[in-house]
């Protein structure tokens, strides 16, 4: 399928999906929200696909909103800003619901929304001389409809201040708040990103996206008798399936499991 606002390529079993937007600094429209839903919603359906990179052209990662489509909204309804939010809403997770991993390769800086388009990733990679900001408070705005992901990544305390101070901050703070997973040069940026993705891909497929969907919905419940009921359910179901077998059996007699081939 042919994007007006994305690349979409697949190498092997590794899907990249690029920002291609450079020169408003891959800011989003509507047009690119309807073609990131589209994308990932069509690669959750992929069994060739292992893992998704999330990418941006040029020097930025995402600006956030674009501008010419914020004077848009100015004049939009109550009604119209609503549709427009949630059609924001359900990109953000149509990439965290996505059944593959998705590592977001930040070659540059993230501003607002983009913030929101990392913090849905599963694994961040960015480059050490990115920047953040939770800008929206600067516009009189509220970084709502990003803010169940980002708070998860960065936590309580911190999204706290960031989202009300507006203040830029650096990708070594992004590293220790834990938003990003791994903070490198731009000239080891790429190799690390097809280091975690061939490690994901040499993984069991259906282990892989249970254990993204586990983490989903275990964190931040109550450990309780329910709890430990269904994650022993779900070992129990794992350990009876076909590439469970296959992985203990490949283990046991030191060769390679078949999703390896």
């Amino acid at each position: 399928m042919q994007y007006e606002t994305l690349n979409l390529g697949i190498d092997g079993r590794v899907a990249t999906v690029t920002l291609n937007r450079p020169d408003v600094r891959n800011a989003f429209n509507e047009t690119m929200i309807a073609e990131l839903s589209s994308a990932f919603t069509a690669l959750n359906d992929r069994d060739d696909v292992r893992a998704v990179v999330l990418a941006a052209s040029g020097k930025a990662f995402c600006a956030g909103a674009d501008l010419n489509w914020m004077k848009k909204m100015a004049g939009y309804s109550d009604d119209e800003n609503r549709a427009d939010a949630m059609r924001l809403a359900h990109m953000l997770s149509s990439i965290y619901r996505c059944n593959k991993p998705v590592i977001a390769r930040v070659n540059g800086d993230a501003y607002a929304g983009g913030m929101g388009l990392i913090a849905a990733c599963d694994i961040v990679v960015a480059v050490d001389s990115a920047r953040f900001c939770l800008s929206e408070a600067r516009l009189g705005l509220i970084p709502a409809t990003i803010a169940p992901y980002v708070i998860r990544a960065l936590g309580e305390q911190a999204s706290r201040r960031y989202f009300t101070t507006a203040e830029q901050f650096d990708c070594a703070t992004a590293w220790r708040l834990g938003l990003v997973s791994e903070a490198v040069s731009a000239e080891q940026l790429d190799a690390t990103v097809q280091q975690i993705a061939a490690t994901l891909c040499a993984n069991g497929p259906q282990a892989v996206r249970a254990c993204k969907q586990l983490v989903q919905d275990i964190a931040g419940q109550e450990l309780n008798e329910a709890m430990i009921e269904d994650t022993a359910a779900r070992i129990a179901r794992i350990r009876a399936g076909a590439e469970g077998r296959e992985g203990v059996a490949s283990f046991l007699e030191k060769r390679s499991p078949a999703w390896r081939d």
